[in-house]
This record gives structure tokens, sequence and C-alpha cells, in this order.
């Protein structure tokens, strides 16, 4: 054999075995999961999502892939600079993007609490860059999806949240702008600050230190016009360690609405209850 056929021969086979010099073997999703994981963790939320999307494309139908996808691409579209150019249809197609990996997340395991959690969770962030017909017609879907998440899993803290936050959003829909609503929306979802408060509150109790459901609970309560809970609930936001990326952001949230419910208990406008 010549000198050129055995070099030929032998690149040949180094291909065939992926060792062929610039190639790198493809990492599994179980692999790019994992990188995910750690990324997650050390609140680097777009090497998270480069690695889940990864993942994705490595095993298409792999249920965790997505749901975890889907969740990176919320809060990607959370965080997003609001001040650059465009960010507005950036944060729109990520969080329509969340929405379609956490339906198919749903399909891969309609058995499971997290697909139908970030599904509701992506959806409502989309919802709000729509028009409010859109949002009133999303708004039961939202609901359902959360009440499937709570369903599959009572310890699921994130879905009693979202209930307890969709239950004020509804709430804070007055009587005029129901009646109104629901002649050109074709109806509005009912709900209450009672059932918000519940709810939020069984999130705190399955998870005292997460900052967010502090932050919502003590907006329930100013709703309620119970500033004293609200001031001891935004508190508690600052106290406690940031434990996620979204974390200060909502510290910064719970600084402003501290400042707001102590001037009402100041000024004593309305009895603190």
């Amino acid at each position: 054999m010549n000198k050129r056929l055995c070099v030929f021969s032998l690149v040949s086979a180094l291909a065939v075995f992926g060792l062929a010099a610039g190639t790198v073997p493809a990492q599994s999703a179980d692999e790019l999961l994992k990188q995910g994981d750690e990324s997650y963790s050390q609140k680097d939320d777009a090497k998270a999502l480069e690695a889940y999307l990864a993942a994705v494309k490595a095993e298409p139908g792999r249920y965790e892939a997505l749901w975890k996808a889907s969740r990176s691409l919320v809060d990607n579209g959370d965080l997003i600079d609001t001040k650059a150019k465009g960010w507005e249809d950036r944060q729109k197609k990520l969080y329509q993007d969340a929405a379609e990996h956490a339906r198919k997340a749903v399909a891969a395991n309609p058995n499971d609490t997290w697909g139908h959690h970030h599904l509701s969770a992506a959806l409502g962030k989309y919802a709000l860059t729509l028009g409010k017909k859109d949002q009133v017609r999303m708004s039961k879907e939202i609901k359902a999806e959360i009440d499937k998440a709570i369903e599959l899993d009572g310890t699921n803290d994130l879905a009693y949240h979202a209930l307890g936050r969709w239950h004020r959003k509804m709430a804070e829909i007055g009587g005029a702008s129901r009646f109104f609503g629901g002649i050109l929306f074709g109806g509005i979802p009912k709900g209450s600050f009672a059932d918000s408060e519940t709810y939020l509150k069984k999130a705190v109790e399955l998870r005292p230190d997460y900052v967010n459901h502090h932050l919502e609970l003590g907006r329930t309560y100013a709703a309620l016009e119970r500033y004293k809970d609200a001031v001891e609930e935004f508190q508690k936001c600052l106290d406690l360690p940031a434990a996620t990326s979204k974390d200060p952001g909502y510290m910064k949230e719970a600084e402003a609405e501290l400042a707001k419910a102590k001037k009402e208990l100041k000024e004593g406008l309305i009895p603190s209850a």
C-alpha cells in the first residue's frame, strides 16, 4: 500500500470513530442538563438556558429538558434589559418560546406538576405582552394549568403562589370594568382577595425563605388595606438572603412597596386591621 493510501485510510478510520482532528464528541442530554443545573444554581441564567436548549436539541422529547428550558426562557425574559432597543419584542419572543417548550413538556409527561406549572407561568408572562382581550381569554387556561399543577403535587409552592397572584389579578378588576369587560371580551373569571391571601400564605408555609412569596403576599395585604401585615411581609423580603438571580429585583420592589405601606400607616388614612 502506498503512503498516500495509508494516510487516507487512517484519516477515514479516525473520522469514523469521531477522533479526527477538530471534532468534539456530542454531549448527551444528561450531561447538558447537569451543566444547566450547575449554571442555574450559580444564578447564570444565560448559560443555564444555553445548556437546557442544547439538551432539548440532543433529545427533543426529554421532559426534564423541556420544562427547564421553559423556566430559563422565562427567567431570561424577566431579566431582559428594558433600556435596550427593541427589548419588548425580544421579551415577548422569550415568553412565547417558553410556552411552546412547556406545552411540549406537558405532552411528553402530562402527569407531573412542573410541566403544567411552567406552562401557566409562561402563558401568564406572555399574556401580559398582549391586549386585554387576549389576557382575559388566556386567564382561563392559565388557571386550569395552575390547578392541574397543584392537583399533581400539593407541595408545589410556586403553583400556590401563581394561584394567589391569579386571584388578586382577577379581584382587582372592578365591578364596572368587569361588566363592560364581560360584554367586550365574553366574560372575566372571578377572583377574590381572600383566596389570594389563602394561597399565598400556603406558598409561604411551604417555602418560607422564598423572597417573592412574601412580596406578593404583602401586595395582597396592601390591596386589602391591611398595611401593618403588608409592612411585615415587605420587611421579610429585605431580611431574607437573595437565593435566585431575580431576588435583588424583588427586594428593590419590596423596598418601594414598604415605603408606601409605611406611609399609609403613618398618615392613618385607613385602619391597619
